[in-house]
């Protein structure tokens, strides 16, 4: 599985200059499309849920916006991600903290709508164990 989706990345990158970045939302929203399993995860760590928004944080360059909601079906609270370091050789650094922490058990589905550059859209839905639906 994890070489089919190496090599499916090889397949849609860019070699160009620059490209490393992921900055251009065309290329970003080819890569989350193949890797939307891996936007959110749960975890509970010191008595709390801890939902974590890394993977996307790791591509917030081609991105404008993420909003969430927690046992919703609505995506009404905005995360606010750290800029994109423009400046810097790596832009997509984190360097704040990607997750935001709730009462222990308190998570049960967690809804993802982004916003790319180009001000294309998606929404995924996960429960605890991953995805529910795309």
């Amino acid at each position: 599985m994890m070489r089919a989706l190496a090599m499916a990345l090889f397949l849609v990158l860019p070699t160009v200059a620059g490209a490393q970045h992921f900055t251009d939302p065309e290329m970003v929203r080819k890569i989350l499309g193949m890797t939307r399993a891996n936007w959110v995860a749960v975890r509970e760590f010191d008595g709390r849920d801890l939902v974590y928004f890394t993977h996307l944080m790791a591509y917030r360059c081609g991105l404008t916006e993420l909003r969430y909601g927690i046992n919703s079906d609505a995506a009404d609270t905005v995360f606010e991600m750290e800029p994109c370091y423009t400046d810097e050789a790596t832009p997509n650094a984190i360097k704040g903290l990607p997750y935001i922490s709730l009462p222990l058990g308190s998570v049960e589905r967690v809804v993802v709508e982004i916003t790319y550059a180009d001000g294309l859209a998606e929404r995924a839905v996960f429960g605890r164990a991953g995805p529910i639906e795309p």
